[in-house]
C-alpha cells in the first residue's frame, strides 16, 4: 500500500495481491502445513450456503483470479516469494531449514 501512494508510476487500482495465485485448496493445505494440524476434510458447499446462506457464494464459494501486473511493472519485489513463506513469516513460525 505505501509503495502504491508514494511511486508516481502507480496510478489508478492497484491489486495489492501476491505474486502468484493459489486455490483454496492449495492455501488450506499449506495453512495446516504450516501451523502443523491436519487439513481436515473440505466443507461441503451445500452446507456453507445453509450456514451462511446467499452469502457463501460471494463471498466463500466464489472463484477470483486476480493479478499484480502493476506492481510487476514497476519491478516491485515480494518479501516472500511463495505462500508457505508469506504464512510463516506472518504466523511467526520459523522457516524450514
Amino acid at each position: 500500500v505505501h509503495r502504491a501512494m508514494t511511486d508516481e508510476r502507480l496510478a489508478g487500482p492497484v491489486n495489492a495481491v501476491a505474486p502468484e495465485a493459489v486455490t483454496n485448496r492449495e492455501f488450506t493445505r499449506t495453512l495446516a502445513r504450516v501451523l502443523r494440524r491436519p487439513a481436515v476434510v473440505p466443507v461441503p458447499a451445500f452446507a456453507l450456503r445453509v450456514a451462511v446462506g446467499e452469502m457463501a457464494d460471494a463471498l466463500l464459494l466464489a472463484s477470483t483470479r486476480v493479478a499484480s501486473a502493476k506492481l510487476a511493472q514497476v519491478g516491485y519485489g515480494f518479501r516472500d516469494g511463495d505462500l508457505e513463506s508469506a504464512l510463516r513469516w506472518s504466523l511467526g513460525r520459523p522457516p524450514l531449514a
